[in-house]
């Protein structure tokens, strides 16, 4: 019985609750639950279903408000951070993640702030702790992204990766491409389907992209960038003209991430029609240039609380079966 807090109580959080309560590939114990104003924490394990229903009715998921000192003071296996991402310092999500490490539990995350703002301090803490930080819901929700390089391809010499890595801004370009919709259309009907954020800044300026072109990055490269280090552009200024005139060269617009030992970089780019990299909708796929298998593709959808949830499950799984 593997004993897990859960910090971030969003919908990735629950979707991470609802698959523990529908039944993990390991026996979980989930002994803390965190939101952003409260927390819940059981030594014998909580009611999930109840920690969700008082969510639903009151808003909160316990009597505590400190996270870091349950934290401190619960005991548990397994830190799973779902809370959402915040740039500059990464905290609050930075520090929880420090302090599970600090009490000898590993860390699996989907928050792209510790990993793309303090990936090198935080991997050098886990390191001296002798634990484990995986991350494979940060990059491209279910889509073996972190794992396909740490493990699928890790006798192979990596040199690059070029991805679509955002499912908000495929489906914006792609509605624009079929319809000759504008911009402010498509993002329009995005807002009213949940696609975007009603605030969608950050995935239309390109920003959630770079984030994860930075944790690709680092992981290959085991480097110390960050967001600064990445030539961002997003989608914003797309038209259906230039759509059309793509196309009728045979080439489709695409937001495209490329990451190499030298530079970082996310603007549209021009995609031949039928090339690994021209997926429509919500779809996200992830190109890898190695040296001895080629290219390496995987496609599939990058975003949802239930995707995002699969790979957290995944990286538990994965912990306790190595431990």
């Amino acid at each position: 019985m593997v004993r897990v807090a859960l910090v971030g109580f969003g919908a990735v959080g629950r979707g991470f609750a609802d698959a523990v309560l529908g039944g993990a590939p390991v026996d979980v114990d989930v002994v803390l639950v965190a939101d952003s104003s409260s927390v819940a924490v059981d030594g014998d394990g909580l009611d999930l279903a109840s920690v969700k229903e008082r969510k639903e009715d009151e808003g909160v998921v316990g009597d505590g408000e400190d996270t870091v000192g349950a934290l401190e003071e619960a005991e548990y296996d397994v830190l799973v951070e779902a809370s959402p991402t915040t740039l500059g310092d990464a905290e609050p999500a930075f520090g929880y993640m420090m302090t599970a490490i600090d009490n000898g539990a590993h860390v699996v995350t989907s928050n792209k702030g510790p990993l793309a703002m303090r990936y090198a301090e935080l991997m050098e803490k886990a390191d001296e702790a002798g634990v484990e930080v995986r991350m494979e819901g940060a990059v491209g929700g279910a889509i073996p992204t972190i794992n396909t390089v740490r493990e699928s391809l890790a006798g192979d010499d990596v040199s690059g990766v070029r991805g679509i890595l955002n499912g908000t801004c495929n489906f914006i370009l792609t509605r624009m491409l079929e319809e000759g919709l504008t911009y402010e259309h498509v993002l329009g009907e995005a807002q009213d389907m949940g696609i975007a954020e009603s605030d969608p800044t950050f995935d239309v300026e390109g920003i959630d992209t770079a984030l994860k072109c930075v944790i690709l990055s680092n992981v290959l490269f085991e480097g110390e960038r960050t967001l600064d280090d990445v030539d961002v552009d997003g989608i914003t200024e797309v038209t259906p003209d230039s759509l059309r005139l793509a196309r009728e060269s045979g080439h489709v617009v695409k937001l495209v991430g490329e990451v190499s030992e030298d530079a970082l970089s996310v603007a549209p780019r021009l995609v031949p029609e039928g090339h690994a990299l021209d997926v429509g909708g919500t779809l996200n796929v992830v190109s890898f240039d190695a040296d001895l298998a080629g290219e390496v593709t995987v496609t599939g959808h990058g975003a949802g609380s239930s995707e995002t949830a699969s790979a957290l499950v995944s990286d538990l799984t994965a912990v306790v079966r190595k431990s």
